[in-house]
């Protein structure tokens, strides 16, 4: 099964974030301007609340933002990985119910960031399916492109954490 495209076939967003429901927000690191060349996404202050994925030095946020790091890559994930994915979904929704702007991103802010951001829908009451599609619709058709994020979401991601745990 392919679990990720290579790069050069996954454009770039047309937006550094997209608001996918109120207060919460998907990006990531890159985006195409308004002349067509890619730009730099820096966050600054805009959101009170950023969850980084892919951390690249220079994007931000400043100091007094609230800002989480968990690293995982755009692939299978242990059961370490998807622990994270889990709390970083948990923690977006309480600063979501605290009335807070939260921002989920990776680096194109597509599948990295759409795991988190769907797992924190589903957390809320919407189906796997439901999540998804939100997600493509409010980011892009690309958001999830990786199959087996979409499998870890259908699945349900604390069962899919037990299955990677036990196959460890």
């Amino acid at each position: 099964m392919r679990t990720r495209r290579k790069q050069a076939d996954v454009p770039a967003p047309d937006s550094p974030w997209n608001e996918i429901v109120p207060g919460l927000w998907m990006g990531g690191h890159e985006f195409r301007g308004r002349t067509g060349a890619v730009e730099f996404a820096v966050v600054r202050d805009e959101f009170d609340v950023v969850q980084t994925l892919l951390r690249l030095p220079g994007h931000g946020p400043d100091a007094d933002v609230e800002h989480h790091v968990w690293p995982i890559p755009d692939g299978p994930l242990d059961g370490t990985q998807l622990a994270g994915v889990i709390r970083l979904a948990r923690a977006a929704c309480e600063a979501l119910d605290g009335g807070r702007r939260v921002l989920v991103r990776c680096y194109h802010g597509y599948n990295r960031s759409g795991l988190v951001v769907a797992h924190a829908l589903i957390q809320q009451g919407s189906s796997a399916d439901e999540a998804i599609r939100l997600v493509r619709d409010r980011r892009s058709p690309w958001a999830l492109h990786n199959e087996l994020f979409v499998e870890y979401l259908r699945a349900g991601l604390p069962t899919a954490r037990l299955l990677e745990e036990l196959a460890e």
